[in-house]
């Protein structure tokens, strides 16, 4: 039975008898001499190629889950070093964004303040005396329609004193726009900001001035400051006396929010506030 065999250097095929099995004999097509296989032989050529085993395809979920273990592991390995350096950043970013809550608190009493100056014709007083001549109401308690808090206005009794049962009743509604951001918890009914009073400041104390009244301009009169840990109630007629010995402070580090007249708030260091 012929042989049926291929050329290894030009492909072509070609048949050669059983006798020839084991033997060379010369392509017909190109001349190259080619050994003819025997019946139940495989030629040398056709033999297949063993790539080694099959590549199986990673999952691409075990490949992410491979590249965040590549960067948290080295964190844990170091003892939590790495989450160490980031802690003061988020801390110095949180308390960025109270200070400026706080200071928008602040921009919204001083736009309460002036919207008070178009209805009366003057700034508020820092309190109403009573009839001795002492402070009996706070500017805190008479700027609230002006707050969006004409409810709790009206039920405030102005006949009475501000730490009276019935007005007392009312100290737990403190509005949140008195209350720094990063002010503790512990007591809800204290107050963050304290009007300015004197000579040179928003209020004298009894009286309103009026725009008018400030020679060296509404930008360079303090209207409200931070008074942190005075222990002002909300509705108490206590706030800072510019020509005394208590200064403004803050529980932001190295700064005191400061409103001014003209309804700017600037973040100062304490000891340029006189």
């Amino acid at each position: 039975m012929p042989i049926q065999l291929t050329c290894p250097h030009c492909g072509s095929g070609a048949t050669a008898a059983d006798q020839h099995a084991g033997q060379s004999v010369l392509c017909p097509n190109c001349g190259a001499a080619v050994v003819v296989p025997g019946p139940q032989e495989q030629p040398p050529y056709a033999e297949p190629v063993h790539a080694g085993p099959p590549r199986r395809k990673m999952n691409a979920g075990l490949l992410i889950l491979l590249v965040v273990l590549a960067g948290v592991v080295p964190l844990f390995c170091c003892g939590g070093f790495g989450l160490a350096l980031l802690l003061p950043a988020v801390q110095a970013a949180r308390e960025a964004a109270r200070r400026a809550a706080c200071a928008n608190n602040m921009k919204q009493i001083g736009l309460a303040l002036h919207n008070y100056h178009d209805t009366f014709g003057s700034f508020p007083p820092a309190y109403l005396p009573n009839e001795e001549g002492r402070p009996m109401h706070s500017w805190r308690v008479l700027i609230l329609p002006f707050l969006e808090e004409g409810v709790l206005y009206d039920q405030y009794r102005f006949d009475e004193p501000w730490d009276s049962p019935h007005n007392r009743a009312l100290a737990e509604r403190t509005p949140s726009v008195y209350r720094c951001p990063s002010a503790p918890m512990a007591d809800e009914t204290t107050t963050s900001y304290a009007m300015a009073v004197g000579p040179n400041a928003l209020s004298t104390g009894p009286d309103g001035r009026d725009v008018d009244d400030f020679p060296q301009g509404l930008s360079q009169t303090p209207a409200v400051v931070e008074m942190a840990g005075a222990g002002i109630h909300w509705m108490e007629p206590r706030d800072w006396d510019t020509t005394g010995p208590d200064q403004p402070g803050s529980y932001h580090p190295g700064v005191v929010n400061v409103l001014y007249a003209d309804g700017s708030v600037i973040a100062e260091e304490t000891s340029d506030i006189d």
